[in-house]
């Protein structure tokens, strides 16, 4: 007599998925005939481009589109229960219960008119059943195991007093409130800094170790697939194209499009001792094969510098203390140079970016743009400066007016300074349209009619209609996927190359700061530790910030996983200060030419 051998079934099985959206022509199909499934304590990653149909595939997934415009189509079946066949209240019992999902912008999750320790104690009155009191004494051991500090007094905060890494860690407490068996991660740290993705990342492990959970891992990231997921599903334009384990997939790639998206990552260590910046490769779309971009020209020192920053500090009164944002920061910036400000949320890079476009008033310091203070201009004085001073910000849909077409925000500043009438204005728009890549015909489109990596390069355009002689980028392409992303930043090398722009390229991504810069400055806490020629930083790093913000980014080579720093044992200290606290006046030795790093206290 033989014994039937059991197999437990995966914790999610999709067959034959297709999703559809009822449009003004129909239903049109987003993804199509997707196929997948997560086994108990595995972690499957689902990578591809924007419009991929990775977001909708978890969407699909949770049950979360809208009804009666949208269509799924197959069987999504959760430990062998096809979801699509359950009631909206048995789903509503799913979702934070079986499912815990996070989403990629913890800030719109959240509630902000209740605290954080009310959003988490919900879910467990509504799905465990608990008592108010024991929901949110529970909530307070779920903010404490994701390692949030002092956790008893931020219990009963609002969202907006939390950290873009504080905010994601509630999220995953939130997630994980229920002990669900699945747990979706749609691109759940592609905002944050390396050295708190890191945290992240390792607290996933974790907990999944812990809870023997599956998790379906969303995101473009390919050094985050490679470090933790153990396969890959590969999406394009809604069709799954290539999967695998993630070991098969990086070592012999079969799809052309996975090519292309491995070819398009840009690799940290691959510059060695270049002294300037280098294009991203450029992929084969025939082949997915990429040739290495061309090196940049080197920066002469002998040029004056268009910038010059002297102990600049930029600080914000709060009603218990005084937050010193930016404190004692000094470079310059020459023309046709990019210098990089890199560093953790909250360490003063942005602050310092609009200072110096005088977005925020100085403390102390000077600036001094083209050999004027602005620090003690007016506002005539300062309307002649931003001709030659001009920013690029992170999120182009949030600085693009919804409501006027991109040539009219393009034609803006122009008309504005009255450097033109609106017959050259229209044709400057088309020359600059045409100059970052994109069509004069677009100049009558919306914002909402074009993709995150065109509105980036409309953005790019609107910066350049001044003729400008330098551009603070601020995180101007870590938000957009690997392709897009190298598109963009080669487009800047590219009109830095033709203008002799000069770039303060602010930014969390170090692997595109190694391509982009000629200099770095690491800045920890509002002040900068460590400042050098790139070479310098990233092959020989001093200060133990600057090490540690290296060894956290993760690397895309699923042979070398478990290589990323250990988590931090501590928090990062506050910038608050007592109103009567004086700034320590800082040492600084120098390494090697022009190397400077913070002596240590």
């Amino acid at each position: 007599m033989t014994t039937a051998m059991t197999t437990t079934p995966p914790v999610l099985a999709v067959e034959n998925l297709t999703t559809s959206f009822k449009t003004t022509e129909g239903w049109k199909a987003v993804i199509r005939d997707i196929n997948l499934h997560v086994d108990a304590g595995e972690t499957v990653a689902i990578v591809g481009e924007s419009g991929s149909g990775k977001s909708v595939t978890a969407l699909s997934t949770m049950r979360l589109l809208p009804a009666g415009r949208s269509r799924i189509e197959g069987r999504i079946l959760l430990d062998g229960t096809d979801v699509l066949k359950m009631s909206d209240k048995q789903m509503r019992s799913v979702r934070g219960g079986s499912i815990g999902m996070i989403f990629q912008e913890p800030m719109t999750s959240l509630n902000p008119v209740f605290t954080i320790g009310n959003q988490i104690a919900e879910a467990l009155v509504l799905h465990r059943g608990l008592s108010w009191g024991q929901a949110e004494a529970e909530a307070l051991r779920l903010m404490e195991r994701v390692r949030i500090p002092a956790a008893k007094t931020r219990l009963h905060e609002y969202p907006h007093k939390f950290s873009g890494g504080m905010r994601q860690r509630v999220m995953i407490a939130m997630a994980l409130a229920c002990r669900p068996k699945l747990l979706i991660a749609d691109e759940p740290t592609t905002a944050l800094d390396v050295t708190i993705q890191a945290e992240i990342l390792h607290l996933l492990r974790e907990l999944q170790r812990e809870e023997n959970m599956g998790i379906l891992f969303i995101t473009h990231d390919m050094g985050v697939v490679a470090e933790i997921a153990d396969r890959t599903v590969v999406m394009f334009r809604g069709d799954m194209v290539e999967t695998g384990s993630t070991h098969e997939i990086f070592a012999n790639p079969r799809a052309v499009y996975t090519k292309s998206l491995l070819a398009s990552i840009p690799r940290l260590g691959t510059m060695g001792a270049a002294n300037a910046p280098r294009r991203f490769p450029e992929v084969d779309p025939a082949t997915g094969e990429a040739t290495d971009g061309i090196q940049m020209n080197p920066v002469p020192q002998t040029v004056e510098p268009i910038l010059r920053v002297d102990n600049l500090a930029v600080r914000f009164d709060l009603p218990n203390g005084r937050v010193h944002a930016v404190e004692d920061v000094s470079f310059d910036l020459r023309p046709g140079e990019t210098l990089a400000l890199v560093g953790e949320s909250g360490c003063g890079k942005s602050t310092t970016g609009r200072a110096i476009i005088r977005l925020l008033t100085p403390a102390a310091g000077s600036i001094v743009i083209d050999g004027q203070d602005i620090t003690k201009a007016g506002n005539r004085e300062l309307r002649e400066m931003r001709r030659s001073s001009q920013m690029i910000f992170q999120d182009p849909f949030a600085s693009l007016n919804p409501r006027i077409t991109v040539g009219s925000a393009i034609a803006e500043p122009i008309l504005a300074h009255g450097l033109m009438g609106r017959k050259e204005a229209k044709l400057r728009v088309s020359q600059l349209l045409e100059q970052v890549g994109l069509s004069a015909a677009m100049a009558d489109r919306h914002p909402h009619e074009f993709s995150g990596g065109q509105r980036q390069r409309i953005s790019i355009a609107r910066a350049l209609a001044l003729e400008p002689k330098f551009i603070v980028a601020d995180e101007a392409v870590s938000a957009l996927d690997v392709s897009v992303k190298a598109q963009v930043s080669n487009l800047l090398l590219d009109l830095q190359q033709q203008h002799g722009l000069a770039y303060l390229f602010i930014s969390h991504d170090m692997a595109v700061v190694e391509r982009m810069s000629h200099r770095v400055a690491v800045m920890f806490l509002g002040e900068i530790v460590e400042i050098g020629p790139r070479a310098a930083i990233f092959e020989n790093p001093q200060h133990p910030y600057t090490r540690r913000l290296i060894s956290a980014v993760p690397i895309p080579d699923p042979t070398r996983r478990g290589q990323m720093a250990p988590p931090l044992s501590e928090e990062i200290k506050s910038p608050v200060r007592a109103f009567d606290y004086v700034p320590p006046k800082r040492a600084y030795r120098e390494v090697s030419p022009m190397h400077f790093v913070q002596e240590t206290l």
